[in-house]
């Protein structure tokens, strides 16, 4: 199937970035549900999330890296509780941040009980929660404050892991199939007790089981998914991973709300996370730039202004926002340059120590290479 049909098959509705109107989707049939001050679900925007790597316990730095995040437009932050003195500082966390806090359980059901008094939503894991006495527990607690819970279900984690010795031998259809029925049977738990605030995470580090898992549980139920390729790896492979993972889900219509799991610093994830979203049209954050490879014919460094751009624009909120759904071209030179730079808001198409600066269209004037930079932060700074 061609791209553009596959394409048709979401409402594709321009939006005008992270903080704009919520200007919704009509191709969603899941049940919207809240989160702190934000509705995931519905109609609503695809939101980006990211997870610290601090020591939760540490207030000043977890949140630090929040306030970072916040600015480089994470939208719901989930931290590790790996204790109890780490949930009992949820509190002072949720005070000092502005998105909502999800925490993180493994193992204890304890600390999620403690966390749920503190947080904006709860995570936990079916494969190694505990009895489901103890989910009950958690459910009562989330109950208590009206917060969802997330049942995150990694292929790694399995009950059915449990039983057998070794590698596994299933087929990408069997790792789908194994992890939905294992979501179902928590699921369960959580609707016995009337709990409908749930959200469910069906992840493997294999594109095609992840995939499987999630178009199965998608066309039986409408709980509202959390998208993701578990341990996708560093940052160009787990970029790619995650990129034709989400995104081919997302073609479908599938998922409510992504974290890009790469070994790197957060804000590298929520910033990709944001390029799979502005890829698919789905969300406006930044500019689109538009660069050159580059070939034996550029006589321009573009590769040094398109980081130094970037650098400068995903730095500074002022410029981010100003900068939002222009096209901007950079190109080096004149083979496919003026055709490309045409096509864009603005932009530069470059030659030997000059560039032609174009602009809807139309060639206004030369610009030296040592200006090029300055001159597209002045273009921007003038929207």
């Amino acid at each position: 199937m061609k791209m553009s049909k596959i394409l048709k098959k979401r409402s594709y509705v321009l939006l005008r970035g992270a903080y704009g109107d919520m200007n919704g989707r009509t191709d969603k049939r899941t049940r919207p549900i809240k989160i702190g001050g934000l509705i995931i679900g519905g109609a609503n925007l695809i939101r980006v999330q990211s997870m610290c790597n601090t020591d939760t316990a540490d207030i000043k730095a977890t949140v630090k890296q929040i306030h970072s995040l916040e600015n480089a437009g994470c939208e719901i932050i989930r931290v590790a509780v790996k204790d109890i003195q780490s949930a009992r500082k949820l509190a002072e966390i949720k005070k000092k941040i502005n998105i909502p806090l999800v925490a993180d359980i493994h193992f204890d059901w304890r600390l999620a009980v403690e966390a749920a008094e503190h947080a904006d939503k709860i995570r936990i894991n079916p494969g190694n929660i505990g009895a489901k006495e103890n989910v009950a527990k958690v459910v009562k607690a989330c109950q208590k404050r009206n917060i969802p819970i997330r049942i995150g279900v990694n292929s790694g984690s399995l009950k059915a892991l449990k039983k057998i010795k070794g590698k596994p031998t299933w087929s990408a259809q069997r790792w789908a199939e194994i992890m939905v029925k294992e979501a179902f049977d928590e699921i369960s738990v959580l609707e016995r007790m009337k709990f409908k605030d749930i959200f469910v995470s069906l992840k493997a580090d294999d594109i095609e089981r992840t995939i499987l898992a999630n178009k199965i549980f998608s066309s039986k139920s409408d709980i509202p998914l959390h998208l993701g390729i578990t341990e996708a790896g560093g940052f160009l492979s787990g970029t790619v991973k995650s990129a034709m993972g989400l995104g081919m889900l997302l073609c479908e219509g599938i998922g409510d709300t992504i974290r890009v799991s790469l070994t790197e610093a957060p804000i590298i994830q929520v910033r990709a996370a944001y390029e799979i979203l502005k890829a698919l049209r789905l969300r406006q954050f930044g500019p689109d730039i538009i660069s050159c490879p580059t070939c034996g014919r550029c006589q321009a460094d573009i590769r040094k202004v398109v980081k130094k751009l970037e650098e400068k624009i995903y730095s500074d909120p002022k410029l981010l926002k100003l900068s939002e759904g222009k096209k901007i071209a950079i190109m080096g030179c004149v083979v496919n340059g003026p055709g490309e730079a045409r096509d864009a808001d603005f932009g530069i198409a470059g030659g030997k120590g000059a560039g032609v600066w174009i602009e809807k269209g139309r060639s206004v004037k030369t610009v030296k290479e040592s200006q090029w930079l300055n001159e597209i932060i002045k273009k921007i700074n003038k929207q």
